[in-house]
């Protein structure tokens, strides 16, 4: 028998794959609890991911889930600007056009988010890929993962008029659902360091009777662990991210897109001795949703069956045209089999290595961003193990995804 979690905490930067990984998890009400959920910097920008998450919970009935801002920029940065890659496969909103596109399941306004961002007009020619100006000259600047002036940095539309800094922010009124703005009952963080405290407070409380899910970059779970490193020993951690057989889906296809934007923080944490699961490519692309599987959830004609249905449209499309060989089954369902994992680790067939994620680019360093075999766990066999997810029962977990899903759409 598989022991399930009694409680999950979410650290999301969500976007379509978290947010599908969300409402599996609302699904699930019967083997876990979804404590909270930390939104930060990764597909999106922090307060967007905020804004997404308060959303997603809210459309399907679960206003009470404490929801926290988590970091804004990586751990080797002051600043995030999105980047044109994730805008790609989720949207300019993070939801898969949902709500800009204006014809989604959300259009109507009940649940979904306003724009804190009111200034920037995200449709005008003068924002392209390539202006670079940002009025932060004196900060380390990462755009998706990439040092501002990189080759591989190319900013999403728009994005450079709202960078992220490293200070604490206002509540974005505007950005709280039409429903709660009008007297709900949403329990609300904005400061940045509450999600950090509040992760180190549950594992202080519920040990790995709690399980960690990171379904974007590591850095709220780095933060946590070295503020309190008392809490690593006692960390239950499933994530997705990273690749060990893999290309990765950067513009290198070498480095996976939640480790490139936080290389440092991802190898502090492989080597912080928590029990992680790294739920990487190597299985993701092998849990691929059917267009069919959106034609039943769009068939329950109800806003949150539309709503899953768009989001995965959205993605069956951008996935199929970035790779027709590869993406012709459907979508890779990348952080809903993180989330499955964390219920039912029998998914997944793991090989346990000292595990580590490079942070340099050059000659005896590797890529940057790579995650590969530590080699001095060869000769230190007391190096902290990562459990890296290599097989995956992928017939069943699409099976019994599909089938929640369906569920929760009613």
């Amino acid at each position: 028998m598989v022991q399930c979690p009694d409680r999950i905490i979410a650290s999301m930067d969500t976007g379509v794959d978290d947010a599908l990984a969300l409402a599996y998890l609302l699904g699930s009400a019967d083997e876990c609890e979804l404590g909270g959920v930390i939104a930060g910097y990764g597909n999106v920008d922090a307060n967007t991911a905020y804004a997404n998450t308060c959303a997603v919970l809210d459309l399907f009935g679960r206003a009470d889930i404490p929801v926290f801002l988590g970091a804004e920029h990586p751990s080797w940065a002051d600043a995030f600007i999105p980047d044109a890659g994730c805008a790609q496969f989720h949207g300019d909103d993070g939801l898969g056009n949902t709500r800009l596109a204006g014809s989604g399941a959300l259009a109507d306004g009940a649940g979904v988010p306003g724009d804190d961002m009111s200034g920037d007009d995200m449709s005008g020619d003068d924002m392209s890929g390539d202006d670079m100006s940002v009025d932060v000259p004196d900060e380390v600047v990462s755009v998706g993962g990439y040092l501002a002036g990189d080759v591989h940095a190319h900013p999403a539309l728009g994005a450079c008029s709202r960078v992220n800094r490293s200070q604490s922010v206002d509540h974005p009124q505007s950005a709280m659902p039409t429903a709660l703005a009008s007297g709900g009952k949403r329990r609300c963080s904005v400061d940045a360091a509450d999600g950090i405290e509040y992760l180190i407070e549950q594992v202080r409380e519920f040990g790995r009777d709690v399980t960690v899910l990171a379904t974007g970059p590591l850095t709220d779970v780095d933060a946590a662990i070295t503020r309190a490193p008392d809490i690593a020993s006692k960390l239950r951690l499933v994530m997705m991210g990273g690749t060990l057989t893999q290309p990765g889906n950067c513009w290198d296809a070498v480095a996976e897109t939640n480790i490139i934007q936080d290389p440092e923080a991802a190898n502090r944490v492989f080597h912080s001795g928590a029990d992680i699961t790294m739920v990487g490519l190597d299985v993701t692309h092998q849990c691929l949703l059917p267009q069919s599987a959106a034609d039943r959830w769009r068939a329950t004609g109800t806003k949150r069956g539309r709503f899953l249905a768009d989001l995965a449209d959205f993605s069956i499309k951008a996935n199929l045209e970035a790779d027709p060989a590869l993406f012709s089954g459907g979508m890779p369902l990348h952080d809903p089999l993180a989330a499955a994992v964390a219920l039912d680790s029998s998914l997944v067939d793991c090989f346990d290595l000292a595990l580590r994620a490079e942070t340099n680019t050059g000659d005896f360093n590797g890529v940057r961003g790579r995650t590969t075999g530590d080699p001095v766990g060869l000769v230190n066999h007391s190096m902290p193990h990562v459990h890296v997810a290599l097989g995956v029962d992928s017939e069943r977990f699409l099976d019994e995804f599909v089938e929640r899903m369906a569920e929760v759409c009613r």
